[in-house]
Parts: C-alpha cells; sequence; structure tokens
C-alpha cells in the first residue's frame, strides 16, 4: 500500500465518521411508527421534591388515515397523562384529554408548553438535565412506541436546552 492510498483511506474514513457524527442526532430525534414520525421528544428539570413534570414531543401523520395518541407509560412516573392546557377568558386551565388526542392525516400536532404535553405525575426522582427518560406512546393504529425524552435546563422553551434564549431560532450544521 502506498502512501498516497493508505492518505485517501484515512482521510475518507476520518469524513465518514465526522458524518457520522453530525447525521446521528437527527436521527436519533426521528421515530416512524405507521404512518406517524415522533420528533424532538424532550422534557425539562424538575427542582427536587417536585412531584410533577411534563413531556414534549411532535407527531406528524403522513398516512391518509386519523390516528390518535390514547396512552403513555413510563418507569419514571406513576402516571402519565396526555394534558391540554388553555387560557379561557384570562383563566389559563389544564384538563386530562380523556379521549386521547387525534392526530389528523396530513397533519402535525405539537406537544409543547403552553398546549398540549405529557403530563408526568408522581414521580419517582426529579428530572436532571442530561436525564434520557423512555417512555411507551400507545397508538390507536400504530400501537405502542418507544421514545426517550431529552431533559433539558429548568426553564427551557425547547428541545435545544436554550433556557428562554430568543436569539435561537435556527441552528446551523455542517
Amino acid at each position: 500500500m502506498s502512501f498516497r492510498s493508505s492518505t485517501i483511506g484515512s482521510i475518507s474514513g476520518a469524513l465518514a465518521c465526522a458524518m457520522l457524527t453530525f447525521l446521528a442526532p437527527a436521527a436519533a430525534d426521528e421515530v416512524k411508527a405507521g404512518d406517524l414520525v415522533i420528533t424532538q421528544p424532550w422534557s425539562r428539570a424538575t427542582p427536587g421534591g417536585a412531584k410533577t413534570g411534563a413531556g414534549y414531543l411532535t407527531i406528524e401523520n403522513k398516512g391518509s388515515a386519523p390516528d390518535r395518541l390514547v396512552g403513555v407509560s413510563g418507569e419514571i412516573a406513576g402516571k402519565i397523562e396526555i394534558h391540554e392546557m388553555a387560557v379561557t377568558n384570562g383563566v389559563m386551565t389544564m384538563r386530562p384529554l380523556n379521549q386521547g388526542l387525534t392526530i389528523e392525516p396530513g397533519k402535525t400536532v405539537a406537544l409543547a408548553p403552553g398546549g398540549y404535553h405529557l403530563m408526568l405525575m408522581e414521580l419517582k426522582s426529579p428530572l436532571k438535565q442530561g436525564d434520557k427518560l423512555p417512555v411507551t406512546l400507545e397508538f390507536e393504529k400504530a400501537g405502542k412506541v418507544a421514545v426517550t425524552l431529552d431533559v433539558q435546563a429548568v426553564g427551557a422553551k425547547g428541545p435545544g436546552g436554550d433556557g428562554g434564549s430568543m436569539m435561537k431560532q435556527h441552528e446551523h450544521k455542517m
């Protein structure tokens, strides 16, 4: 093997590793189940002693029929429910969606702070930034789907863990 082919092989290997490093996080954040694509699963860290937390994610239905998120389970909490938060006449209300959350065909539903979310109740331990929380989503048609909520900082506004910075509107990836 000549020096030139050895060097080219080493450079090719290094480039392949670098590309995988940049591509892996995007692939890890996307879970496909039937016609559904689930992305950006995350949660916020909780203060010590807190008994509740919340989980967030985005569900896209690429199919031609609706599906419905009907249940959630996970070891981190005694109970997990699908909730909706809304403000009506200046009063904030939160309620469980006992019939589940429908994802219409061709639509995307975001579970995010201030709206739909997964309510983690009876936490078995505080949620700490950097934790990975495995939960199982149950859909009427797509069935059970395992996702991992990435725990961000206490005040995070999204899965980037920016703590509320308005500057983080997009990311540049190489």
